[in-house]
């Protein structure tokens, strides 16, 4: 019998990708105008650069453990208290004028001090555009009351926290939020699924846990003997983590809930 629903955060309630691809686009646009340069090309430049420094610094172990990708490291301001998280904290502001000025210098333009407006700009933009799938809240209103909900997200507290601000309407639906910052430990990390089981004071096989990942949500919970639903609204080819069900809409897990 299944009393409750674990729900990533990011690409399958929040649209996290689109927020970012749309504060490129918006934050490129501005080198378009200013330098005439391609605003797709500076792009990719850009989020090579971040990949590359971000992978060098010494906190990429603890951002891999706990599930903080380069992108956001350009806006998140990583105010925790942890020591890996002071260090990012004190990092980003020149990992964001790097990143930024080393996609500039890739397309010929060599003007740190652009780049540091352009790495002020990003973090704007893309706290100006939290984007939700159309099913999010009809899915959630569906569930809310039948079963428990329990959010389940990888990232710095501070970070998760100000997505979940900018979308304040998500919060009220859930009976616990566990983010792995807060833990220690991210997804896939069996432990992080029995810490939120805990919260809830429920069994593995009472709870199903839904998510766009293979490689976190799904790989995590089985490894914590939990049912698991992916969420493939890309139709992404899948490896070898076999999830217990899949979906292309998260409308179809009612059908999957009611057979349960």
């Amino acid at each position: 019998m299944i009393k409750a629903v674990f729900f990533d955060l990011d690409d399958t309630l929040l649209w996290d990708q689109k927020s970012v691809k749309e504060a490129f686009v918006a934050t490129c646009k501005v080198a378009e105008e200013r330098y005439g340069l391609d605003s797709n090309q500076l792009e990719e430049a850009v989020r090579e650069a971040a990949r590359n420094l971000y992978s060098s610094y010494e906190f990429y172990p603890f951002t891999q453990m706990i599930g903080i990708n380069p992108f956001e490291g350009l806006w998140g301001n990583f105010l925790d208290d942890h020591d890996d998280f002071r260090k990012m904290k004190d990092t980003v502001p020149g990992y964001r004028k790097d990143a930024w000025t080393a996609g500039l210098k890739a397309l010929g333009v060599d003007d740190p001090e652009f780049g540091q407006e352009l790495a002020e700009r990003f973090p704007a933009e893309r706290r100006k555009l939290p984007f939700l799938y159309e099913e999010t809240f009809k899915t959630l209103d569906t569930l809310k009351g039948k079963y428990k909900l329990l959010l389940l997200t990888n990232g710095s507290p501070d970070l998760q926290n100000t997505k979940l601000t900018i979308t304040p309407e998500l919060v009220p639906y859930f009976d616990q939020i566990v983010i792995s910052g807060d833990f220690g430990r991210g997804k896939p990390d069996p432990t992080i699924f029995e810490h939120a089981l805990s919260r809830l004071s429920l069994q593995k096989d009472e709870v199903i846990m839904v998510g766009d990942n293979l490689m976190t949500d799904i790989l995590g919970a089985n490894r914590a003997g939990i049912k698991s639903v992916w969420i493939n609204r890309h139709n992404k080819e899948r490896n070898e983590v076999i999830p217990t069900f899949e979906i292309h809409h998260l409308e179809e897990l009612f059908t999957i809930l009611e057979k349960l």
